[in-house]
């Protein structure tokens, strides 16, 4: 994968690229999420027929990592990413009012909340956390259909950024 842009980190420390892609036939929104090799490394499991929209993010090996659910009953698309013991690892809130830009806040219980600004339907934005680029999504890298890259910086929870990424994508594909 080409066009990333440089999220260095320490020396010895690189960024990592993965390729999140959706099937495009297929009930409940199942896809994996390839690194940058192609090498399968997560999974997104939709569940279909469920009251409130749900996804089991889980790794390679088929082991839950997070439970992305819909908060009913919000003014705002709010999602929660449980940890598999049931606390919250994070919460993604759409931003009110959006000018030209959309904008996403995610509180983070255990760490610093991120913002994410960009324009999401696109699949072109970035998160922040405390003034810092933590990820940046882009699909221009991309001919394929539904298939965008994401780039994180050295020392993040990879897990959790990209089911923060499922969990946008999840909630603006149902808007």
């Amino acid at each position: 994968m080409t066009g990333f842009s440089s999220l260095g980190g320490r020396e010895g420390e690189s960024k990592h690229i993965y390729r999140m892609h959706e099937k495009l036939i297929s009930i409940g929104d199942d896809y994996w999420i390839e690194d940058e090799k192609g090498k399968k490394a997560f999974y997104v499991d939709g569940k279909a027929l469920r009251l409130r929209n749900t996804l089991i993010f889980k790794d390679a090996q088929g082991n839950d990592l997070y439970k992305i659910q819909e908060r009913l009953l919000k003014i705002r698309d709010t999602m929660d990413i449980k940890r598999t013991d049931g606390g919250v690892a994070a919460t993604v809130k759409k931003a009110l009012i959006t000018i030209l830009r959309d904008r996403w806040k995610v509180e983070v219980p255990d760490g610093p909340d991120m913002e994410i600004q960009g324009n999401i339907l696109d699949h072109e934005y970035r998160i922040d956390s405390r003034g810092q680029r933590v990820a940046e999504i882009s699909k221009k890298w991309f001919s394929i259909r539904d298939t965008y890259g994401v780039e994180i910086a050295p020392g993040q929870d990879d897990a959790l950024i990209l089911a923060i990424v499922a969990a946008i994508d999840q909630m603006e594909h149902n808007d």
